[in-house]
């Protein structure tokens, strides 16, 4: 076989194609700025129980305040600032929201952070940067090519990515609206010692999410022994950040990832890690914290319906996202809710 020789400046060409790839992305989305919205006069005062607290300089860590953890890349970037958007709107105390967006090592964390202040100049927000590497090397080809994206599970990091002294965050996917106060999710207990909530949905087929080798397998389908048929969605999670640190839940996902690379054992993207570490031993959240799916299915796209039931927040999971159906045209109907949140300039406006 003819051996094939890589110009030395050949990884130098490819990380620039990237970086270019990456900013020329960005620059082509241009937000409008969000009206500002002010605290009720029933919201605590920032800092208070702080100062008791012996914090590092510069971090964020106000315990009165509820603490909202995202991703943050150019590909969603639009619906990133639909949903702090409408967490603004429908909070009572929208100055006591903090933002902990976590982008990757390669993005240009500089242009993300000028991008999110020009919408919203008064946001109290951090950046911290993820190394793709951590887990690159554990993700399995899924049923989606954006399920295989790092940066997709670097909610499995939060717990060492934020500042230590943060004990809960709410974790929220960036294809999703809140129509409801985001502090009343955050306040829900975590009873029993359990590390995190999010609504639960007992219906499944687990059959269909692990491969007949998981099943085959007395050790590993005994996972399941005494458990109900429950899943949760990930994409909106209130995480006691302290309890994940001291039960190392960080590295038990990451075993079963390691397992799925070597065997093959579960068939979706980040759902069956977590499902296996967490499984019956979630708080469950109203499902109305969670309408997810609305993105229609993973292989054809269709439209959802609503579950039964009050909403507190859509989810646009799955493969069609509402952004994308809008501009083609091809919007389903519940995409109309998610179109007053878009601050996405039109094209003509950009030399305005």
């Amino acid at each position: 076989m003819k051996k094939i020789t890589i110009p030395p400046l050949f990884p130098l060409l490819i990380t620039l194609i990237v970086i270019f790839s990456h900013v020329t992305t960005l620059a082509s989305q241009q937000f409008k700025e969000a009206p500002q919205f002010y605290n009720a006069p029933t919201c605590p005062k920032m800092g208070q129980k702080q100062k008791q607290q012996l914090v590092p300089e510069g971090q964020i860590c106000s315990s009165e305040a509820v603490h909202v953890a995202m991703t943050l890349d150019a590909a969603y970037l639009r619906g990133s600032m639909a949903a702090i958007l409408s967490t603004l709107q429908h909070t009572s105390c929208p100055e006591n929201v903090i933002f902990h967006f976590v982008a990757s090592a390669s993005a240009n964390a500089t242009l993300l952070a000028s991008t999110v202040i020009a919408s919203f100049p008064y946001l109290k927000f951090e950046i911290y940067h993820f190394r793709d590497s951590a887990v690159a090397g554990l993700i399995s080809t899924s049923i989606r090519s954006a399920l295989d994206c790092p940066l997709n599970y670097a909610r499995s990091y939060l717990a060492d990515l934020l500042p230590p002294c943060l004990r809960r965050v709410v974790y929220l996917d960036s294809d999703l609206v809140l129509v409801d106060d985001i502090a009343n999710l955050a306040a829900i207990p975590l009873t029993g010692g359990k590390v995190l909530a999010a609504p639960e949905y007992c219906n499944a087929n687990f059959t269909a999410y692990f491969t007949p080798t998981f099943w085959s397998s007395p050790s590993l389908s005994l996972t399941f022994a005494n458990r109900r048929p429950c899943y949760f969605n990930t994409g909106v999670m209130v995480i006691d950040l302290e309890r994940w640190r001291e039960g190392g839940y960080t590295a038990r996902i990451e075993e079963w990832m390691e397992l799925q690379k070597r065997m093959r054992i579960y068939e979706l993207g980040s759902l069956p890690p977590f499902l296996l570490v967490f499984g019956g031993e979630i708080e469950a959240v109203d499902h109305r914290w969670n309408q997810h799916g609305l993105g229609g299915d993973n292989f054809r796209g269709l439209c959802r319906e609503l579950h039964p039931g009050p909403v507190s927040l859509l989810h646009w999971s799955g493969k069609g996202k509402p952004w994308a159906r809008l501009d083609a045209g091809r919007p389903c109907p519940l995409d109309a809710l998610w179109a007053p949140y878009d601050l996405l300039k039109p094209t003509y406006s950009f030399d305005s």
